[in-house]
């Protein structure tokens, strides 16, 4: 009987505070912070306020397994800023930071800073 062994390899961790190790081809990803205003100046309220769909890789995972035993290659890679669909990935809390476990390809675009 065969079994998968882990390779023990130190990943980046774009958030020494976390320690997070995802699973697979999942990526964790902190959410950026929604505008507390318009762009006319409007103060908006806590209902009103759009999630933003963008935010920055906290970790990734080791890759999808391919058919043939290997691992793919994660096209993001921890530090990454990101932009993926409002509905994308699950929220989860670790302390007091909310934050998002999503598949690789929920992931629409990395941005350039």
């Amino acid at each position: 009987m065969a079994t998968a062994t882990k390779s023990k390899k130190k990943k980046k961790n774009a958030n020494p505070g976390i320690k997070l190790e995802p699973l697979g081809d999942r990526v964790v990803v902190q959410r950026d912070a929604s505008e507390e205003t318009t762009g006319g100046g409007i103060v908006l309220p806590g209902s009103a306020k759009e999630t933003p769909a963008r935010g920055r890789v906290i970790s990734v995972g080791e890759g999808a397994l391919l058919n043939d035993g290997k691992r793919s290659e994660m096209q993001v890679s921890a530090g990454d800023h990101v932009l993926f669909s409002s509905y994308a990935g699950e929220v989860f809390k670790v302390g007091d930071e909310e934050l998002l476990l999503m598949r690789e390809d929920e992931i629409f675009a990395v941005l350039e800073d």
